[in-house]
């Protein structure tokens, strides 16, 4: 369960006086997430999502989190809503963290998504790269090229506990990206995470995106390779390209890709893939044993670097 922080009555006593949601009904912790504590709490006004942050994210960022996912749900995406408290503000503290209510939304994420899930998640993050457009505060990519270096310093020492030449892998990996990463794609707000597990679904329909915490502004066509990853890899990692074919055909009937972007693809899946590999890397080395949260597998995103590595253009992604 990814509760890192408790919640007592008394601090979920102050915190419902300060909004106009009804009295408390029930209060769980989610089995889901890793960044931060998060609650479903029922009111006699309403089902609500409460988290508490921690970890990496700072609370600095959180009025471009509250406020994208206001403005991006005004141009049509289905997100959750923050909740206003009765003095107008959304973040608040609540056992001593930074804090925000945002509204519930029915549906679950899927475990391993179908071909029609794949296309939702693709002409999901179309509308959402639209949908960013106007948004007047930017946030900076602490998790593209620019910070991968740090992240494979801080875990070189013991990445060979977890396969053998690890380290050697990242820093020939590293080092070929730095040299060819594309540069000047079309770019704007993007997820950064859209993952199965912060996509909701009632059957094939799509009925939510959630999980907005790493959002920021870079190239469109980045945030589709982290999606190829993420939604078109089988549980024995081998890729499926139909899968692929799914969720980049739907995106491209809300916006087209243009040519540098088709070209770039194979680069930005690669590099996408070592993001995960090395936040994977760091979690899997300093898993912290009193949270109840499982680190995920490394392994999995060498996996799928290792598939792009041979990739030399987009048809290799069913286009």
């Amino acid at each position: 369960m990814a509760v890192y922080t408790e919640i007592g009555d008394e601090d979920l006593a102050r915190l419902l006086a300060d909004y106009d949601i009804g009295e408390p009904l029930a209060l769980k912790g989610i089995a889901e997430g890793v960044e931060n504590s998060n609650y479903f709490l029922q009111t006699t006004k309403g089902r609500f999502f409460l988290t508490l942050y921690e970890k990496r994210v700072d609370e600095g960022d959180l009025p471009f989190f509250m406020g994208l996912l206001e403005h991006v749900a005004a141009g049509g995406v289905t997100c959750p809503a923050p909740v206003h408290g009765r003095d107008g503000r959304i973040v608040r503290r609540v056992a001593g963290r930074p804090a925000a209510l945002v509204t519930f939304l029915d549906g679950v994420s899927p475990k391993r998504p179908s071909v029609a899930q794949c296309g939702e998640a693709g002409a999901a993050l179309a509308r959402l790269h639209e949908a960013g457009r106007g948004f007047a505060l930017t946030r900076p990519n602490a998790l593209s090229i620019a910070g991968w270096p740090a992240l494979a310093k801080a875990s070189e020492a013991r990445a060979n506990e977890v396969a053998p030449a690890l380290r050697e892998t990242i820093t020939a990996e590293l080092a070929h990206l730095q040299a060819v990463w594309p540069r000047d794609l079309p770019s704007g707000v993007i997820h950064a995470d859209l993952f199965p597990d912060n996509a909701l679904f009632v059957g094939e329909r799509l009925t939510g995106v959630i999980d907005f915490y790493f959002a920021c502004n870079d190239a469109f066509a980045y945030d589709i390779a982290i999606g190829l990853n993420a939604w078109c890899f089988e549980p024995d990692r081998s890729f499926n390209i139909t899968k692929a074919r799914a969720l980049l055909s739907r995106y491209q009937a809300i916006r087209p890709l243009q040519a540098d972007e088709l070209a770039a693809l194979p680069i930005l899946a690669r590099g996408s893939a070592l993001r995960f590999l090395l936040t994977r890397l760091h979690d899997w080395l300093n898993h912290d044993r009193a949270a109840l949260v499982r680190p995920k597998d490394p392994l999995e995103y060498l996996a799928k670097l290792r598939f792009h590595q041979h990739v030399s253009d987009a048809n290799a992604y069913g286009l």
